[in-house]
């Protein structure tokens, strides 16, 4: 039955890619990510995967109890009708109707588990930008959710697809020993602390490190910004520092590298785009999950009073 679901769901995206436009629908129009990503794939002059792609509907979404979503909502909104001649549908299940790919974007992650579901419903390839959801365990919940029905998901901040990131991760030094990144990270307060902003900063981390992290410990540097560090399997180390700004440094068996750095937002809308048309994920469900551990245990460990606390810990508790 599994090879089958398997078959379907090639032949389902090869059906996509062979049509002559992807419908991409937006759900969540409370970030200015939006406006960038439609303006990247709608491009006249778009090539390669984004030739063939085109946003085209929206559910609008919102969060009442955060101002940087319900300010900008309405402008957002306005921009993506008009500018973009997007569609608005009134209920995600209706959208999931009459497009063939998600990019789910509120600003907000708490609803972002209930809007994935009826996405995941209908079967249809899933973006989840940052922050994937609220809490570690809707994170979890929406991967296990997503492997049982057979549909492919990711969610990544830009950071990943950053240049000095990607050479890191395909070798250019090495095995990292040791790396250490920084990132604004401003709170939300609905939100764990690394959740809203700090994520950029964590996934620059766990791109140049990937998995492996074993336990983690937070504390604040002497002008009272976060600092978080990571141990990793091997004896390898990877630190999250709140800071001006995208960057970092990483040590490897082969080399010293800058890293961290910010390289716009087109890499990414590539990545997304690319899995819509062939259902090939390129962030490994895994990875993502640690990295909200990590995240979270960042929380948990000021709570302790810096102590440190493991990562399958944080994932039991969230499982649980």
């Amino acid at each position: 039955m599994k090879r089958i679901t398997a078959l379907l769901l090639t032949f389902t995206f090869a059906a996509v890619a062979m049509a002559e436009d992807l419908r991409i629908g937006l759900i969540g129009l409370d970030t200015s990510h939006v406006i960038a990503f439609t303006k990247i794939i709608n491009d006249p002059k778009a090539t390669g995967p984004l030739a063939n792609a085109k946003v085209v509907a929206a559910f609008r979404g919102g969060s009442r109890d955060i101002p940087s979503s319900a300010d900008r909502i309405d402008k957002y909104t306005e921009t993506l009708t008009k500018q973009y001649g997007l569609k608005l549908y009134p209920t995600i299940a209706e959208l999931c109707k009459n497009v063939d790919a998600i990019m789910l974007e509120s600003v907000d992650g708490r609803p972002k588990v209930r809007q994935a579901i009826p996405v995941i419903d209908a079967g249809l390839p899933l973006f989840i930008d940052k922050p994937m959801s609220g809490s570690l365990a809707d994170v979890i919940f929406i991967f296990d959710y997503a492997k049982k029905k057979g549909v492919p998901i990711f969610s990544s901040s830009s950071l990943r697809y950053g240049k000095t990131n990607q050479a890191i991760r395909h070798g250019s030094i090495g095995i990292v020993t040791r790396a250490e990144v920084h990132s604004p990270c401003s709170l939300e307060v609905h939100h764990p602390d690394l959740f809203w902003y700090g994520v950029h900063g964590c996934e620059s981390l766990f791109t140049i490190m990937g998995t492996g992290c074993q336990s983690v410990v937070r504390r604040s540097t002497a002008d009272g910004k976060i600092e978080v560090e990571g141990k990793w399997e091997g004896d390898r180390t990877g630190i999250f520092r709140e800071g001006k700004g995208y960057g970092g440094k990483a040590k490897g068996t082969q080399g010293e590298s800058e890293a961290g750095g910010y390289d716009g937002y087109a890499p990414l809308v590539v990545e997304a785009v690319k899995m819509f048309q062939t259902g090939k994920v390129p962030v490994p469900a895994q990875e993502t999950i640690e990295m909200f551990a990590f995240m979270a245990a960042a929380d948990e460990s000021k709570r302790r009073g810096g102590k440190p606390v493991t990562i399958k810990e944080m994932i039991e508790q969230a499982r649980q």
